[in-house]
C-alpha cells in the first residue's frame, strides 16, 4: 500500500471552503504615480474614494477576457494534486504594450497579487496553501472534472493598453472521463 505524504502547504479540509467566504475585492490606480490599490470588505467598493498625489484614484472595471481576446489571450493550469497546488496563468500578447503589468488571484480567503516584470514570460505561478489548495484528487494537472475545486477563484490581469480583465477558474472538460490522459 502506498503511504500518502503531507506537505506543509496541503489542505486537510474534507470539505472544499464556500467560495463567498472571501469578500469581493476591486481596484483603484493613480492616474498620476501609477500605484495600485486593491479594496476589499465595504459593500459599497465603487463608491469608495481614494486620494493619492492629490487626486481621486480611477476604479478599475473588469473586463470578461472575450473582449480583449484580440490582444491578448489568457489561459490557465492548476498543477500540484494535494501537496504542491499551484495555479499557472498563461498569456500571448499580440503586442509588447498589451502584455500584464501585474496579476490577482482572488483565492477562497484572499488574494495574491504579483508585479511582472517586462522580460516575464508565462507562465506566471500563484502557489497556493493552506485553505487555497483545498483539490478533490491528486491529478497533476488537473482534469478539469465537474467538481472544479478553484470555482470561486478569479485571476485580474492588468495593463495600461488592455485595462483590468477577470478570467474565472471555471473551466471544465469531459476529458477526464474519456480516458484521454492514458492516452497522452
Amino acid at each position: 500500500m502506498t503511504q500518502q505524504t503531507f506537505g506543509p502547504r496541503r489542505c486537510r479540509d474534507t470539505r472544499k471552503p464556500p467560495a463567498n467566504q472571501c469578500p469581493e475585492v476591486s481596484f483603484y490606480r493613480c492616474e498620476t504615480c501609477g500605484g495600485l490599490f486593491p479594496a476589499t470588505g465595504t459593500p459599497t467598493l465603487s463608491e469608495m474614494e481614494i486620494v493619492c498625489c492629490g487626486s481621486k484614484a480611477v476604479h478599475l472595471i473588469p473586463e470578461s477576457p472575450d473582449l480583449v481576446k484580440e490582444k491578448i489571450h489568457f489561459s490557465y493550469r492548476i498543477t500540484g494534486g494535494y501537496n504542491d497546488n499551484a495555479v499557472e496563468v498563461f498569456w500571448e500578447a499580440l503586442k509588447p504594450e498589451y502584455m500584464p503589468e501585474w496579476m490577482y488571484l482572488k483565492t477562497f480567503t484572499g488574494g495574491y497579487l504579483k508585479y511582472i516584470p517586462r522580460a516575464k514570460r508565462p507562465p506566471l505561478v500563484f502557489s497556493l496553501a493552506d485553505t487555497d489548495a483545498f483539490a478533490y484528487c491528486d491529478e497533476d494537472p488537473c482534469l478539469e472534472c465537474v467538481f472544479r475545486c478553484k470555482r470561486g477563484f478569479v485571476i485580474y490581469s492588468y495593463s495600461r493598453e488592455t485595462g483590468l480583465t477577470a478570467i474565472p477558474l471555471d473551466k471544465m472538460t469531459a476529458q477526464w472521463q474519456s480516458g484521454a490522459k492514458e492516452k497522452a
